[in-house]
């Protein structure tokens, strides 16, 4: 016990001195994934080269359930959570059997959170990247949610029809320009497709917009901050009823909410 004690005192000076914040919590959680001093000493110094955590345990919790993450697929956030809670407020009545779209999956959480919540609800998520697909997949076995969600290799809605009650999507929406700035936890290690939303980051938005109104139902989708009003009015302009604009619990706007006109 003293001698796992002194490893994670070591351990998280050396997270310390590298600037990672709160090392004793991610010096604990690596040592927990690791299991052994050898293997603990391979995650340390994948950390301090500022490889994220859920990289490298290979997990990262979302709505209360552990999903599977791996390079080449974007890690869920917290602040992706408020999508949830929106598609909650929206629709009281867990039992409707909605038909839900998720578009750019990724690890497929926002879908498999949706779908845990409303048990006869069926999904699908597009996702291109072959790699997420997989993972996605993955998840949605854990999950036990197989039988109720599809995922399919798509670039946003091509070759897409039929009609949704909810679509939900978290896209890229970090502005080209901004990317040199982000954390190298992010900037290094996160896939830039899945983060890099063009000029002033609303290109996925203007992308989604049409597909959204051909579509139907109501959809929720993550932004920046300080995007709202232009995403908004994206959106307006493409024929959709802006409901709301959601707040994170930083109190950030988040999510967008928006309808199509009947």
């Amino acid at each position: 016990m003293s001698d796992s004690r002194d490893l994670l005192r070591a351990a998280s000076a050396r997270l310390a001195a590298a600037g990672i914040d709160n090392p004793r919590l991610e010096a604990r959680v690596l040592w927990e994934a690791a299991g052994d001093p050898e293997r603990f000493e391979v995650f340390i110094a994948r950390r301090i080269a500022r490889e994220p955590v859920a990289y490298i345990t290979g997990h990262k919790e979302f709505w209360s359930r552990d999903f599977v993450v791996a390079p080449g697929v974007l890690i869920p956030r917290p602040d992706t959570e408020t999508i949830i809670e929106q598609v909650m407020a929206e629709f009281p009545d867990r039992s409707a059997p909605l038909k839900v779209l998720d578009f750019g999956t990724g690890s497929g959480c926002i879908l498999a959170a949706v779908l845990t919540e409303f048990p006869n609800a069926k999904g699908l998520g597009i996702e291109a990247s072959d790699q997420a697909r997989i993972i996605a997949l993955t998840n949605m076995a854990r999950l036990d949610l197989s039988g109720r969600a599809e995922v399919r290799a798509g670039n946003w809605d091509e070759n897409l029809d039929g009609r949704f009650d909810v679509i939900v999507s978290n896209p890229p929406y970090i502005p080209t320009a901004d990317i040199a700035g982000l954390e190298p936890d992010v900037r290094d290690y996160e896939p830039v497709s899945a983060l890099d939303g063009g000029a002033d980051g609303l290109d996925a938005v203007r992308a989604l917009a049409p597909a959204l109104k051909r579509l139907g139902g109501t959809a929720f989708v993550e932004i920046g901050i300080g995007q709202g009003e232009a995403a908004s009015a994206i959106l307006a302009a493409a024929g959709l009823q802006v409901l709301r604009v959601a707040s994170d619990l930083a109190g950030v706007s988040r999510i967008v909410i928006a309808r199509a006109k009947k």
